[in-house]
């Protein structure tokens, strides 16, 4: 049977060379100013880092699309009307996004960013302006062919396909977005704006 006194002995025998922490040790706590500032900036690189995290769209496994080819996509259900009056350019470009001087890691999450956000405000139609990429290396049509694979990868996407000549041509690519679940109310909303 153990001892609880050997317990007691051996706890205090562990603990003689311990020293009691004086008063005047107390660590000074940083004004609330600088706190609050701190804690800021970890907000703001954490929410960096989580946007980072949350792109899904692969660097991996894409086709080369040569500069002078046409993308093209079209998700079932889709109406060939709908499809049509995107491929001649007829739907109001809501918003423009040039890939120009991005790297790919850039122009992966800038394509990320601005379609999620795009969709989010309600627009349903906007043209991304990427290069055909004649020089671009290891392959020519470099980020045409990796926006050809991003826009396939994004459930917003339901329909894209390369400019016409006034727009950008082969260097540019009109892309359709479905509708918001609460389209209505961000339509009734934008009115309301103007």
């Amino acid at each position: 049977m153990h001892d609880n006194n050997d317990d007691m002995h051996s706890f205090f025998d562990e603990m003689k060379d311990v020293k009691r922490i004086k008063s005047d040790d107390v660590a000074q706590l940083h004004d609330p100013e600088s706190a609050l500032e701190q804690k800021r900036k970890r907000a703001s690189s954490q929410k960096s880092v989580k946007d980072k995290l949350l792109n899904p769209l692969s660097i991996d496994g894409v086709k080369p699309i040569p500069p002078d080819d046409f993308i093209t996509f079209q998700q079932p259900g889709i109406q060939d009307g709908v499809f049509k009056k995107l491929r001649l350019g007829k739907y109001p470009l809501e918003h423009k996004l040039s890939l120009k001087g991005m790297t790919l890691k850039e122009s992966c999450d800038r394509i990320y960013q601005t379609i999620k956000q795009s969709h989010e405000r309600g627009v349903r139609a906007l043209l991304i302006q990427h290069g055909q990429g004649k020089e671009s290396k290891p392959f020519p049509g470099l980020k045409k062919s990796y926006v050809n694979h991003w826009l396939r990868e994004m459930e917003e996407v339901i329909a894209f396909h390369t400019a016409q000549p006034m727009h950008g041509g082969f260097g540019a690519t009109y892309v359709l977005l479905k509708k918001h679940p609460d389209q209505k109310m961000i339509n009734r909303e934008n009115n309301r704006k103007k």
